[in-house]
């Protein structure tokens, strides 16, 4: 078994691009922290100067006047408030835009591998989760680059110099302030490993609330009809109170460090406060050094007490990470295939060779598997020509697009599009070539204009135009507020059902694929909307391939070849008039939407 890598490993061998920024910023860091450690050493020389006057350390370099020697020391004061301030801004901008490169690219490439899984893995999971992964976790991952990583190089940086400059000035109670760090730092790591699994079950309560949000707010119409306020509320509430429980279990230990090392540190503040003034007693030490040592102790002892602050930002870091690295781990259980099909050279024959399929087993939902959806189903649908699929609820029709979509995968049998099996061709050439219309339209949040050329984004204002027009959807489009410019909503909501799918079908004439498929495209719209959308499939559907997936037989009728599905068993195909003299299911149900037979309740 491979070890598993440290995330921050695998987060810097993916940030490999910045490294030259990561070390600028690094080298700032410790710049500024220098030059910050540098008052200490200022008020120390400031005591010595009107202590010792023509004798102080300043003297010793030749100005020997007390009002030159304050007058240096406070131009080099200046100086270097000047560049600490100088490097603080440096630091903070090269951190901050490092943070924002790496968010972006990591945000960026999270959902372009999220965009390249297979339609299971959405089946499985929540938008609301997901979202938790690409937008809140990649900004707890921001929180700690912004801060927490000039905070642990400041700090090693002050440990050492400052220990340093103890063992050189004052060696024989330097140990008392050494003594503290790595007690301190050893109590950082096990808090650490303590709020580790805290962090995590805080990240994975967030993903559940933002899920069970998405879901609501998606909803909300439903909602509002069944007045199901109260009990929604009820449930967020129920989420975010363990979102806040979570928090609170993770809070009470993160909360203890800060008072814990505090007592650790006074120790040895305290024993240099006590056992360096008796050196100044015994004239062992001058006032200045001991000035020194003292704000020394403070600046080196005091920023241990935010390693709290930092290990808390290190270990949402860390929670975030691994959920993000868990997401980019994962790998699409259909394979892209090798053989290239270009869109102009597709006639679009489709057959199916005794496919058989069922969710669940092995096709990387995680669903429990059930029984088989499609039964040894061989089909053939000769280029050009408009197939039918009907048959009752569950029958497998839907199925049988997803798998020529290869949305998912057969399997046995295969699935041949102009007798290539679907899985050899490069999976972005097959799906250039197959235009879908849903009954469930999804229309993105914009305008009119580029909700008919997604997918063909290189169109002309003029072929939009075209295309509304052989969709019948121009007359509607020109009568809203602001034409083809008329803001959508969201999903399209702004529109009526039948103006959705009109705009559907526009899309799908823009896109001009050698096959079409049709799946409910008329279910749920009025007799007059029906009518004006038949009359547009009608003039879409010469020279290709069109399948038409419908519960109203009056929609197929025309069709050129139409296929029977029985609980996934192909059970009759022929011509309209074939079937319905056969007197077999598709007379039965032929003879029940006429009007001539009424269904017996089961």
């Amino acid at each position: 078994m491979t070890p598993a890598i440290h995330p921050l490993k695998r987060l810097w061998r993916y940030a490999r691009d910045h490294r030259g920024d990561a070390l600028l910023a690094s080298v700032y860091s410790i710049l500024n922290k220098l030059f910050d450690l540098a008052p200490p050493l200022l008020i120390g020389m400031a005591v010595d100067i009107v202590v010792r006057r023509e004798q102080s350390f300043l003297a010793e370099w030749g100005l020997v006047d007390v009002r030159l020697q304050l007058l240096a020391l406070a131009a080099l004061t200046l100086i270097i408030w000047g560049l600490e301030s100088v490097f603080e801004y440096a630091f903070s901008v090269k951190w901050r835009n490092l943070a924002q490169d790496i968010e972006h690219e990591l945000r960026t490439d999270a959902y372009d591998h999220v965009q390249g899984q297979d339609l299971a893995f959405f089946e499985d999971r929540s938008t609301g989760g997901l979202m938790a992964v690409l937008n809140d976790d990649i900004n707890q991952l921001e929180r700690f680059l912004d801060v927490g990583a000039n905070d642990i190089i400041q700090l090693a940086t002050t440990m050492l110099v400052v220990g340093g400059a103890f063992v050189i000035m004052v060696p024989s109670i330097a140990w008392m302030v050494l003594i503290p760090m790595p007690i301190i730092i050893f109590g950082s790591l096990r808090f650490q490993r303590l709020l580790a699994p805290r962090y995590a079950a805080v990240r994975e309560r967030v993903g559940l609330l933002n899920a069970q949000l998405s879901n609501n707010l998606s909803g909300i119409a439903t909602i509002k009809s069944f007045t199901a306020e109260k009990h929604e509320s009820s449930r967020i509430a129920e989420e975010s109170a363990a979102y806040r429980d979570a928090n609170r279990r993770t809070i009470k230990v993160s909360a203890a460090f800060v008072p814990l090392i505090r007592m650790v540190i006074v120790l040895g503040f305290v024993g240099i406060l006590v056992f360096g003034g008796f050196l100044v007693l015994n004239d062992e030490l001058n006032v200045g050094a001991y000035s020194v040592l003292v704000f020394l102790t403070q600046r080196l002892l005091w920023p241990l007490t935010r390693l709290g602050q930092t290990f808390d930002l290190y270990q949402r870091g860390m929670a975030s990470i691994n959920r993000i690295f868990d997401l980019l781990d994962l790998s699409p259980s259909i394979e892209d295939g090798h053989r290239p099909l270009p869109v102009e050279r597709v006639r679009g024959e489709v057959t199916f060779e005794r496919v058989s399929f069922e969710y669940g087993a092995g096709d990387g939902n995680g669903q429990t598997p059930r029984a088989h959806v499609l039964h040894d189903l061989s089909l053939h649908i000769p280029a050009g020509e408009t197939a039918a699929l009907v048959g009752a609820t569950g029958a497998g029709k839907s199925t049988v697009v997803k798998l020529l979509l290869r949305f998912y995968d057969v399997r046995s049998g295969r699935v041949l599009l102009d007798g290539y099996d679907v899985r050899e061709l490069r999976i972005e050439d097959l799906r250039r070539a197959i235009g879908f219309v849903s009954q469930d339209v999804f229309l993105f949040h914009g305008t009119v204009r580029e909700n008919i050329a997604y997918g063909t984004f290189d169109a002309t204002d003029e072929q939009i135009v075209e295309a509304a027009r052989i969709a019948e959807a121009h007359d509607f489009i020109m009568a809203l507020p602001h034409g083809y410019d008329t803001i959508v909503g969201e999903r399209g909501q702004k529109l009526s059902g039948g103006q959705r799918q009109r705009i559907s079908i526009a899309r799908a004439v823009l896109k001009d694929p050698p096959v079409l498929i049709l799946d409910e495209a008329t279910s749920s719209v009025d007799n007059e909307t029906e009518a004006a959308i038949q009359r547009s499939l009608a003039r879409i559907a010469v020279g290709r391939t069109t399948i038409i997936i419908a519960h109203r037989l009056s929609t197929v009728r025309h069709a050129h070849r139409i296929f029977v599905l029985d609980q996934g068993r192909l059970c009759e195909q022929g011509t309209h008039e074939e079937l319905v003299a056969a007197g077999g299911v598709y007379a039965a149900l032929w003879r029940v939407q006429t009007g001539e037979a009424v269904p017996i309740p089961s």
